[in-house]
């Protein structure tokens, strides 16, 4: 098996990138700025570290995985792809569309794949979440939420919207296979000035399809829970839960009764999901992509348009408006 994939940034996230893709076979080198994380990895490991340059430069190097602050994404990535390189870039794909566009046109010109790290994709509840509403078991879709909230890190170069959102917005999208007609967000800024600890954002789409994402990083408790709902059923996707709990599906049925709705339920039914790892998946499929240069599931498309909701979002926030996409 070829070492052919190096991760740039070990810190807080990118560690577990190094330890799935050396489970892989696949590590061939790591590249971090602190001395301290790179020695200890690269002993753990038993893989080389290099510089950015000498990665990117490196012929026997064909994967580029990015686990570095989103202000450095797009640079980055297009200098390991004008070298020919497959890149894997964590959420969100760039801080801008004008940015975003440079990576897909650079992908382009060079003919290499651009993956986005929209982990949630790669989950095999959601998978069969998205797997039974293709099939139709709950109906048309009439409203899709999702909580992603914790007592956890406060950021400070990116607001609570930008830093939980994307895996949420992303998950929505799939489902609805259609981008949202307008976006509302309501947001507080509690902890620090004009960065957003709690927020919601509301979308509206063509079909009349409506959603909503609440996050926030200033919560009593962890919950990751989405719920989707339809004329027939809903299913509740609760990551929290333990695996044989984590993905449930609530029949029932909506009658008028003497001009009144009246809602009738069946009992709670949970759904059996094979257990996997959603991280050694989303690693796997980029090793399945640089070694066959097939094109991403979460590709540079899909997280354009992620990206176009969260400066929507950002958009409304500032302005206080609803707007239109």
């Amino acid at each position: 098996m070829k070492k052919n994939i190096a991760v740039v940034g070990c810190g807080h996230w990118g560690k577990n990138l190094v330890r799935n893709f050396y489970e892989l076979g696949v590590l061939a080198s790591i590249c971090d700025p602190s001395v301290e994380i790179v020695e200890k990895y690269s002993k753990q490991y038993r893989v080389i570290n290099n510089s950015f340059i000498e990665i990117i430069n490196d012929p026997n190097i064909k994967g580029v995985v990015l686990a570095v602050p989103a202000k450095y994404h797009a640079a980055m990535a297009i200098d390991a792809m004008k070298q020919g390189k497959h890149v894997f870039v964590e959420k969100p794909l760039a801080m801008n569309e004008a940015e975003a566009t440079s990576m897909i046109k650079t992908a382009e010109e060079n003919k290499v794949q651009l993956m986005v790290g929209h982990l949630l994709q790669y989950h095999p509840v959601f998978q069969k979440v998205k797997e039974m509403v293709l099939d139709g078991e709950i109906g048309e879709i009439d409203y899709i939420y999702s909580n992603r909230l914790s007592f956890g890190k406060v950021r400070t170069e990116e607001d609570v919207i930008w830093s939980f959102a994307p895996h949420d917005i992303s998950m929505i999208l799939s489902l609805a296979n259609q981008e949202p007609e307008f976006i509302t967000v309501h947001s507080t800024a509690i902890l620090q000035d004009n960065i957003a600890d709690t927020a919601t954002i509301h979308m509206t789409f063509k079909s009349s399809l409506k959603s909503h994402i609440s996050v926030s990083w200033l919560h009593p408790y962890k919950e990751q829970k989405l719920v989707v709902i339809g004329k027939k059923a809903m299913l509740v996707f609760d990551d929290t839960k333990l695996w044989n709990e984590k993905l449930c599906i609530q029949r029932y049925q909506a009658e008028i009764n003497q001009g009144l709705p009246n809602l009738k339920k069946d009992d709670l039914e949970f759904i059996k999901v094979i257990e996997d790892e959603p991280l050694k998946n989303e690693c796997q499929h980029f090793k399945d992509v640089v070694e066959n240069n097939k094109k991403p599931l979460t590709d540079e498309h899909e997280g354009l348009k992620v990206l176009k909701v969260l400066t929507a979002a950002t958009l409304s926030q500032k302005n206080n408006k609803n707007v239109t996409k």
